[in-house]
């Protein structure tokens, strides 16, 4: 019986937790904090970096990131317009897995406050919250950036 309960225990925390929560675990090691969306939502002016292709970017993002890109990342721009290494930055991406590597590249630069926002822009958008296009206009549009991850995207129109 005792065996039984564990195992119920066990596999109802297993079935709690998120699609995305899995995909943190599996493929991130933790290594630049969290941050979850409500949090993220009462800083005043942090600096919000988007590690996504320019591709990726130009379907929408949160308003007033920048766009830093994932495999043509350049430390020299970072360090010439981001002179502060005390500045909050938040980095992102479509669930949070390639911006952990760009925020440890961060940290390895000598910026000291990068946070990863928990679930990137996939759960942000499916908490319902506004993304934009290019021209500031909120927009239903986000790169999905696969269709193997775009089930991860529960609202908003998928784009590829």
């Amino acid at each position: 019986m005792k065996y039984l309960l564990c195992l119920l225990f066990s596999s109802s925390f297993i079935f709690a937790q998120s699609p995305i929560d899995s995909l943190l675990v599996k493929y991130n090691k933790n290594t630049v904090p969290y941050i979850k969306i409500e949090d993220f939502k009462k800083l005043k002016t942090p600096i919000i970096l988007d590690t996504r292709e320019q591709k990726e970017f130009d379907v929408s993002h949160i308003k007033n990131a920048y766009c830093v890109g994932y495999n043509k990342f350049n430390s020299k721009i970072i360090k010439e317009k981001y002179k502060n290494f005390n500045d909050t930055i938040i980095v992102y991406c479509s669930v949070g897995i390639r911006s952990e590597t760009i925020g440890n590249k961060l940290k390895k630069m000598g910026y000291k406050n990068v946070f990863n926002l928990y679930g990137g822009i996939f759960e942000w958008k499916n908490k319902e919250e506004i993304v934009v296009n290019n021209s500031q206009i909120p927009t239903e549009n986000v790169h999905a950036f696969s269709k193997e991850w775009s089930k991860y995207l529960l609202k908003g129109k998928k784009i590829y």
